[in-house]
């Protein structure tokens, strides 16, 4: 089918064409979801898939749906710098929709949430193609709708404490791993984010969260260690995440019942990787 029959779609407010069935219109927007033309692929299938399911449209579908983007997150995994991460990355963020929609419907069961969760934190750990904007060919972003995905997983009514501990230790696992491609495209910002949806559940205490911000702190320090090799790259993310996070638990409405204890724990995390920085100069 054309751009042309979608552009039609796209001026009508993305109602449900009624001359095709709604199985065939899937398929194609799943496979339009991989296309190297960010018109077809940011700005009519992703749209159009996810204004039919903030509609309904696919609540009595949303198991099947969730189920062939899971699939999409194996499309060439593995390979970097190819076109296959659109598939890939634009897969996992239709994901994040239909979580997002069974967090305010609730209409999967417990064990399908706990599946596809499963099967996004092996895809977010393995994914090799750390690629932001693609000149010519728009945004990739994995890493970026791979935390979006996680946030919406964080804030299922299905996840309780233990789950919410497990899904920052992914994040911060992704956060601190090398990456071919830096993450300078908002990632530690998208992660901050998914971490704040996270600790906006109220089930974890600093007891929990404090050693884990010291391990990132410790991962973004370029002041420590060996001085043969170039110490800002592979800080970069984790100190901007540190960064990240400090402002939107300060900002953010909605703040953590744990804001004010973690906050210092934050402050003293910065005051450590940026110590250079906070020094009285002599006179």
């Amino acid at each position: 089918m054309s751009i042309g029959y979608w552009s039609q779609v796209q001026a009508t407010g993305f109602e449900v064409p009624s001359d095709r069935p709604l199985d065939e219109l899937t398929t194609e927007l799943t496979t339009m979801l991989g296309s190297t033309e960010p018109e077809v692929r940011d700005g009519t299938a992703f749209p159009a898939f996810a204004t039919w399911i903030e509609r309904g449209i696919y609540d009595d579908l949303l198991a099947g749906l969730g189920d062939g983007m899971v699939a999409g997150l194996s499309v060439g995994l593995g390979e970097t710098g190819t076109d296959t991460v659109f598939r890939r990355s634009f897969s996992v963020l239709i994901l994040a929709v239909c979580l997002e929609r069974d967090n305010e419907q609730h209409l999967l069961p417990s064990q399908k949430v706990m599946e596809w969760g499963d099967r996004l934190a092996t895809w977010f750990l393995t994914e090799r193609d750390t690629r932001g904007f693609v000149p010519d060919k728009g945004w990739a972003h994995a890493v970026a709708h791979g935390a979006d995905a996680i946030g919406a997983l964080g804030e299922s009514p299905h996840l309780a404490g233990p789950e919410h501990a497990l899904l920052l230790d992914i994040l911060a696992e992704r956060l601190l791993q090398p990456a071919e491609e830096p993450l300078l495209a908002g990632e530690p910002d998208r992660i901050a984010a998914a971490v704040m949806n996270i600790l906006r559940r109220n089930t974890l205490g600093t007891d929990v969260l404090e050693p884990w911000i010291h391990r990132i702190g410790a991962a973004g320090n370029p002041f420590v260690g060996p001085v043969d090799h170039d110490p800002y790259p592979p800080t970069a993310a984790p100190q901007a995440f540190l960064r990240a996070l400090f402002v939107q638990l300060s900002l953010a409405p909605e703040p953590p019942q744990v804001r004010s204890d973690l906050l210092l724990v934050l402050i003293e995390a910065l005051r450590m990787t940026n110590a250079p920085y906070l020094r009285v100069a002599g006179g």
